[in-house]
């Protein structure tokens, strides 16, 4: 009985023409990605990805540096001796000279064949060489208009399926502004406007998340139309994120100590926004102040 069969893409091209973009494109589906790996180092890993079994997605990027690299694993894989089944594309992304000279001034790098010359040089000279390689490629990308967001999306229609597509991914989380704001928020929103209940003394000990605080602050009469508000702003604008090629949006929630407030519109904001999106619901501070407290 044959084993599950393997998936194979080689990643290669012209310099500058969005092999970055590809890589990351592919690891979101799945596969897993290696760039440029020194040609010594294939057989063994070849022998390992057969031996793991789990691993059924590869994706390898070969470029000038490791020529020899593709013409080693394509003899490899015409010369596969394993029971397993490989499907095997080259992709290959390209875009006219004037572009990729354009793309290199703009990032001010060498040309890797043109190191102390015109880079325009360095394209020309890399095409021939190439060119062998972009004849026996399956998939030819031209990236020359494309945005980093229509590469991602041209890889995705060429290579995913239903169950591979990442889904759009919401982490609603709530934070105390005493303990600095979230790195990776995309969107924060500042609830310090509404009533505190850290000065109501049976409320005080209390997160968030407890049914008697949750109700003290859903309760304000500031409360609702800010957060029905709030909610409408975000259904809105949230398909533009999904639209621009973004898998995960941070909604970050914050009060003064990442305990009352900010924990109980994330608690309700998440169960709303799970009902359209994968959600999950966090609180970076919410025992914080116990735990400076239990210290002292």
């Amino acid at each position: 009985m044959k084993n599950e069969s393997l998936q194979l893409v080689v990643v290669t091209g012209m310099s500058g023409a969005g092999k970055t973009v590809a890589m990351q494109s592919f690891e979101d589906l799945g596969f897993f990605c290696v760039d440029n790996m020194p040609p010594a180092l294939l057989p063994k890993f070849w022998e390992l990805i057969k031996e793991n079994g789990k691993i059924k997605k590869v994706a390898l990027v070969v470029d000038l540096r490791s020529r020899g690299f593709y013409d080693q694993i394509l003899t490899m894989l015409s010369g596969n001796g394993s029971d397993q089944e490989i499907k095997t594309d080259v992709l290959f992304l390209d875009a006219t000279d004037k572009e990729l000279v354009a793309r290199y001034k703009e990032t001010r790098r060498a040309h890797p064949l043109a190191m102390d010359g015109r880079v325009a040089d360095g394209v020309r000279k890399e095409r021939e060489l190439l060119a062998p390689i972009k004849s026996e490629a399956q998939i030819v990308i031209d990236t020359t208009d494309l945005t980093p967001r229509e590469l991602r999306a041209n890889i995705f229609e060429h290579f995913s399926t239903n169950k591979t597509i990442p889904k759009f991914h919401v982490e609603v989380v709530s934070f105390g502004y005493k303990y600095g704001i979230p790195i990776d928020a995309d969107i924060i929103m500042d609830v310090r406007f509404l009533p505190n209940p850290y000065y109501v003394p049976e409320l005080k000990d209390k997160l968030g998340t407890d049914r008697a605080v949750y109700d003290y602050v859903m309760n304000q009469p500031a409360t609702e139309q800010f957060y029905q508000d709030y909610l409408k702003l975000l259904t809105d604008i949230m398909p533009g994120y999904q639209h621009e090629g973004k898998s995960n949006l941070t909604i970050a929630i914050g009060c003064t100590g990442g305990q009352h407030r900010s924990v109980a519109i994330a608690e309700r904001l998440g169960k709303d926004l799970s009902e359209h999106y994968v959600t999950h619901i966090s609180h970076r501070d919410a025992n914080k102040r116990k735990e400076t407290v239990n210290r002292s």
